[in-house]
């Protein structure tokens, strides 16, 4: 194994975490129930504080399954980007967990039509009719924020 490459890594601070969540548009949510795990590619909106998913749901769907049984759950946005260094890329990570709940219908005021619209991308619709969807805003109660970077050598 000694002719393995390999990259360190070090952890990205509080403001390299948030700036990450800011300007990134999509992630990956994980969600388990009962011994199993479903993950989704998904967008997100962050205000500073929480964390935002806008779903559609239908009757009976898989996600709405998994949300269900719960307990915590992960986001986690990665990337890499060119740099100067000779490896040619730096890579970056940041994972989040915490209770994933529906925002009640009185917290809806910040997320007019408009401004679900502004923070996060079209919604996508496979073979559901969209009367059968229902959009809900999730927000993630964040208990632990990390990330992970390949800094420059």
């Amino acid at each position: 194994m000694e002719h393995i490459d390999y990259a360190y890594t070090s952890g990205l601070d509080d403001s390299e975490i948030e700036d990450r969540l800011q300007t990134a548009q999509t992630g990956v949510l994980a969600l388990s129930g009962d011994g199993d795990a479903y993950a989704l590619p998904l967008a997100h909106y962050y205000d500073g504080d929480s964390l935002y998913f806008r779903l559609g749901l239908t009757e009976g769907s898989t996600k709405r399954a998994f949300w269900e049984t719960t307990e915590t759950a992960c986001y986690v946005l990665y990337g890499t980007e060119e740099t100067d260094d000779p490896r040619g890329l730096d890579s970056w990570s940041v994972m989040v967990t915490g209770r994933l709940d529906e925002l009640p219908e009185s917290e809806h005021e910040q997320f007019d039509t408009a401004e679900i619209n502004r923070q996060f991308s079209p919604i996508r619709v496979f073979d559901e009719a969209i009367e059968d969807i229902d959009i809900t805003i999730f927000e993630l109660q964040i208990e632990t924020m990390t990330g992970r970077h390949t800094p420059a050598q």
